[in-house]
């Protein structure tokens, strides 16, 4: 897949009722450009596929295939290409977030389920009390933030949270407190909503910067994307006025991954856990 192919990938994005935008399919390429495939069919494009490697570590995501051709294979053809290239480049963990949908090919070729994740959507209530967090990013707080990153997905993500730092700077919240950096949240927009995540933070932290992002989103639609078993989270969305919508669920297939969801307040969206 090239820059060229950005057209099929908005086309089958909006097919599939998905909310990125081309600066999300921009950004999947710059980060792995060697790792992102089109299926064609009699030279016609009709699927795509993105992988993102983080280190041992990858992430496989924008599994679309054109709904009039579907059930041909085409979904499974682009999974075993990704996954041997993936193989090939020394990747021990392959993980994706999976619709019902795909789940049933993810399966078939090795992948097992490891948690649930829900998305919870709507148009966020008017908050009472919006708490001030600053925007932080000097080197040291950049440190510690990605530390805590990797601490709790297990996971080397520095270079996509910069990335994300550096389209939406603004919003970028991070708490620091005796012990270093305890939290950070970005946020994006999309095209029929904005996506509020990643969030890691403490215990202490977590509700903090949630409850900053849905007092500065209020008024907005939005997505957030957690584990179901995450009751502190899902208590403060559903008192901002969003309801369950998207089922998801976290596959893995190689070594598994120590993570803490227990610190996940949001994920990044599918596309990067």
């Amino acid at each position: 897949m090239t820059v060229a192919d950005l057209p099929l990938g908005m086309r089958l994005k909006g097919e599939a009722g998905w909310n990125q935008l081309e600066a999300d399919w921009r950004r999947l390429l710059e980060l792995q450009p060697d790792g992102c495939f089109v299926a064609e069919l009699d030279g016609t494009p009709h699927g795509t596929v993105t992988t993102c490697r983080f280190g041992p570590v990858a992430w496989v995501a924008m599994m679309l295939v054109e709904a009039e051709f579907r059930g041909r294979g085409i979904g499974r053809a682009l999974m075993v290409r990704a996954l041997e290239d993936l193989d090939a480049r020394g990747a021990r963990s392959v993980r994706l977030d999976a619709t019902p949908l795909g789940r049933p090919i993810y399966e078939s070729l090795g992948f097992v389920a490891e948690a649930d994740f829900s998305r919870f959507q709507g148009v966020l209530a008017q908050a009472d009390v919006r708490p001030d967090l600053p925007t932080v990013q000097s080197p040291e707080v950049w440190n510690g933030l990605a530390a805590l990153d990797r601490a709790v997905t297990g996971t080397d993500r520095e270079r996509l949270l910069r990335r994300l730092a550096a389209e939406c700077p603004e919003s970028l919240r991070v708490v620091v407190g005796e012990r270093g950096v305890e939290g950070y949240i970005l946020a994006r927009p999309g095209s029929t909503a904005r996506q509020i995540g990643p969030c890691i933070a403490t215990a202490e932290a977590g509700p903090r910067l949630l409850a900053d992002a849905l007092g500065r989103y209020a008024g907005e639609m939005v997505y957030i994307d957690f584990p179901d078993d995450h009751a502190p989270a899902a208590a403060l969305v559903e008192g901002s006025g969003l309801a369950p919508g998207r089922h998801l669920v976290r596959m893995g297939r190689g070594e598994r991954v120590a993570e803490r969801r227990d610190l996940l307040w949001a994920s990044a969206g599918p596309e990067k856990g």
